[in-house]
């Protein structure tokens, strides 16, 4: 059998395609299988923070593309990539077990409360930037893209203080670097954060028999809840909010927020209950967000 992976062309991407390929070789060694890389819009627009030019879907729509017309087999994404509504005809068919979900702190500064005031950390995220506006007011935030190795270099050079990335990719990227990982009560995680989805045409059983061997049930249901709290907010990367769900003793619990842009409105909750009720959970979640005040940050941000 010859398969035909579909991949961004970063360090990370290529380093998460090349771990499932390693995952599916050892299970089944007499497969062949090609890497396809595609080159994606979010891949192109280097200059821009994501909020700006619109964000979900921008690293996986050229790909989704190459999907539906047979060019490659199985796509691989990160999971904060994916889009809440998928194309037709197209499924996540595997989720495999959960890299860290967490956002690490990496400064010579031990940790964002001992900057001094007015001192410059890079993120792009607008996720980040509220729950770091929350922590502290006087920093100076400012836009940082590119690949882990770029943001790293100009932390190095000196252009920021310190940088927050996801410990994620620093794991599958093998980099040694001192870091301190934030708490859930300091940062909560993107939706899907740390976690990898593998998209098929949804006629291919074959492939899917395939996926299933290395398919997480437990991360499947985390990321399920995460991804309907998302949906229910209709959340894209304009809208700072975060949520990451866990399994503790046979139950399911989950933690959102939403905030403005300044970290001064920030809601958080958490749900719990059973694994079968995670879509449910994140919904329930979402709603209480809504509620508290979430639907007025939300009017605010889209109609800004």
């Amino acid at each position: 059998m010859f398969i035909k992976v579909g991949t961004r062309g970063s360090k990370l991407a290529l380093a998460q395609t090349d771990w499932v390929i390693s995952k599916l070789k050892k299970i089944y060694p007499q497969i062949k299988i090609e890497k396809i890389i595609i080159k994606t819009t979010g891949d192109k627009i280097l200059d821009s923070p994501l909020s700006k030019i619109g964000g979900k879907g921008f690293f996986v729509k050229e790909i989704e593309q190459a999907l539906l017309k047979e060019e490659i087999d199985i796509a691989v994404h990160s999971m904060k990539d994916v889009p809440s509504d998928l194309p037709e005809g197209l499924e996540i068919s595997c989720i495999p077990e959960r890299e860290s979900p967490f956002d690490v702190w990496i400064s010579n500064y031990k940790t964002i409360f001992d900057l001094p005031s007015q001192a410059k950390v890079g993120t792009s995220s607008l996720r980040r930037l509220s729950q770091l506006k929350k922590l502290r007011k006087d920093l100076e935030i400012l836009p940082l893209r590119g690949n882990v190795d770029t943001r790293l270099r100009k932390w190095k050079e000196g252009q920021f203080d310190g940088i927050i990335l996801a410990e994620a990719g620093l794991k599958r990227l093998s980099i040694e670097i001192e870091y301190r990982r934030f708490t859930l009560e300091e940062m909560i995680p993107a939706v899907g954060q740390g976690a990898l989805g593998i998209e098929v045409r949804k006629k291919d059983k074959k492939i899917k028999e395939l996926l299933s061997k290395i398919h997480s049930q437990e991360t499947a249901i985390c990321i399920e809840a995460e991804r309907a709290f998302l949906k229910t907010l209709e959340g894209g990367c304009q809208v700072p909010l975060g949520a990451y769900a866990c399994v503790k003793n046979s139950k399911l619990f989950i933690t959102g927020f939403i905030s403005d842009l300044e970290g001064k409105r920030f809601y958080k909750e958490t749900e719990e209950g059973s694994l079968e009720e995670a879509r449910v959970l994140g919904e329930k979640l979402a709603k209480k967000l809504l509620k508290a005040g979430g639907k007025e940050i939300l009017k605010e941000i889209y109609k800004g």
